[in-house]
């Protein structure tokens, strides 16, 4: 018999679509062993003004050559005090709102999946003593804003993000576990079969040109230059309309592109290609799982090269951002691979990875008392 479920929060943060997916891969997970979550967005939680204006900033700073590397390496890394001032500043009005959010609707576990959550999570945990509070970043070296006081446990996928958590918290209670991906992941269709669906050509050379949400980068010129080469494109635009309209327009002259925006059919576009080219994110993780070699752009700034240089690390590629060089490392790349055996696919993998990821989340909520009620 099943004890009343438990209730997990999840603070997740819309800057991108990275935080987001994290926040639902384990919210699918805890709800499968009969939690009850519920995720807020702290850069709602900022306020009307406050959200709109950090996501104004942030993306003004990817924007300018320079400036995100600068504030990332040179004060969230090392937690300098414009990163502190900053922080605090959020915190400031994002406590109030959280604060009458857990009184009104406590929670057992808060997993925080963004940093500004963290910081508000662990400001009010002395109000919440019954409060179990995880940070879960999945960065390869997580800055110092990431790491606060009153944090029962850190989850990070690799040891370097471990011993980034220990520089600023010595004694944290941290786990290395796998990175979790939304379940359609875990059930791919075979390249046939996607192929099929999305009426790419059986035998053909094809690859996934996508860079998050934002669609950051020369993504239409590339498409378009890598359709021109003979490669079968599928590009996807994300929430950026106007890369969305551009890509279109292009698919006019180009039968080879087929242009998708925002869409929940990624495994099935990953499951189609040989290649996936896509800049440093969690996009990296889900092609993985499914076994599809990288191509990396290299577009993301500040703590996106610390991730790109850990994807090098694990056997991907890399370009640079001219659409030329895109094509170019794009066709070697293509030569280097062998297309996917049909009847094969990657879902015994796609299991494998589930099942080391359960594993991985039971071992660490077990070691917090928190396995009560787990099927």
């Amino acid at each position: 018999m099943l004890s009343t479920p438990r209730r997990a929060l999840l603070l997740s943060g819309s800057l991108g679509m990275g935080h987001d997916v994290l926040a639902q891969a384990c919210a699918v997970s805890l709800a499968e062993r009969g939690w009850r979550t519920e995720t807020l967005d702290a850069m709602r939680l900022l306020g009307q003004r406050g959200g709109p204006v950090g996501e104004a900033v942030f993306r003004s700073m990817l924007a300018l050559p320079g400036v995100y590397d600068a504030v990332h390496f040179g004060a969230l890394r090392t937690g300098a005090w414009p990163a502190l001032l900053a922080d605090a500043a959020a915190r400031r009005q994002l406590v109030p709102r959280l604060r009458a959010h857990l009184d009104t609707t406590p929670a057992d576990l808060v997993i925080s999946v963004f940093a500004t959550g963290a910081s508000a999570a662990s400001a009010l945990a002395g109000r919440y003593p019954a409060m179990t509070h995880v940070v879960f970043c999945t960065d390869v070296t997580p800055h110092r804003l990431w790491v606060h006081p009153n944090v029962d446990a850190y989850l990070v996928t690799s040891p370097a993000a471990e011993a980034a958590v220990q520089r600023f918290q010595p004694t944290a209670r941290i786990a290395v576990v796998p990175m979790p991906v939304r379940p359609a992941f875990y059930a791919p269709p075979s390249q046939g079969q996607a192929r099929t669906r999305l009426g790419v050509p059986g035998t053909a050379r094809c690859v996934l040109l996508m860079s998050g949400a934002w669609g950051l980068g020369p993504v239409c010129t590339a498409a378009a230059r890598l359709a021109a080469a003979g490669l079968e494109v599928l590009a996807v635009a994300g929430r950026n309309e106007r890369l969305e309209r551009r890509l279109r327009a292009a698919a006019r002259h180009q039968p080879r592109l087929h242009v998708f925006g925002f869409t929940d059919r990624i495994p099935e576009l990953m499951a189609a290609a040989d290649l996936v080219i896509t800049s440093s994110g969690d996009t990296c993780s889900e092609a993985r799982v499914l076994g599809r070699p990288l191509l990396l752009l290299d577009v993301v700034p500040g703590h996106g090269r610390d991730n790109l240089q850990h994807e090098l690390e694990r056997g991907a590629w890399v370009t640079s951002a001219q659409p030329a060089a895109v094509v170019r490392n794009a066709l070697a790349a293509a030569d280097r691979i062998k297309p996917a055996a049909e009847g094969l696919g990657p879902a015994a993998a796609a299991a494998q990875h589930r099942d080391a990821w359960e594993s991985s989340l039971r071992t660490a909520l077990a070691a917090l008392g928190l396995d009560r009620g787990f099927r």
